[in-house]
């Protein structure tokens, strides 16, 4: 059972070609098999939620909130490790920054 704040490796399609690909990405909630994920990539130039090696990334890297997929729960291969509290709290912070700005439009 996959749990807010876990982060994984997953099967992911890229809406830019067929391929899939094995990716790190933060589960962000799970209901009935399906896994809500936001991306994480090492390109430090990205915009994002900064995620360390202190924290338990391999490399220093970024969750994308720009990169927010939903996934059948047999596509998440392994749970890398869990983000603190804190980290999980910016996160929801962040998203119902982003989500709020819909009402602004």
């Amino acid at each position: 059972m996959l749990k807010p704040g876990d982060v994984i490796l997953a099967s992911v399609q890229f809406t830019d070609t067929n391929e899939v690909k094995v990716r790190p990405a933060v589960v962000l909630f799970e209901e009935l098999g399906n896994v809500v994920i936001a991306g994480i990539t090492s390109n430090l130039k990205m915009k994002g939620i900064p995620l360390t090696m202190h924290e338990g990334a391999v490399k220093d890297s970024v969750i994308k909130l720009n990169y927010i997929f939903t996934i059948s729960e047999d596509m998440a291969n392994k749970v890398v490790f869990q983000l603190s509290d804190e980290k999980k709290q910016t996160i929801f912070n962040e998203l119902c920054k982003r989500l709020s700005e819909l009402n602004r439009r």
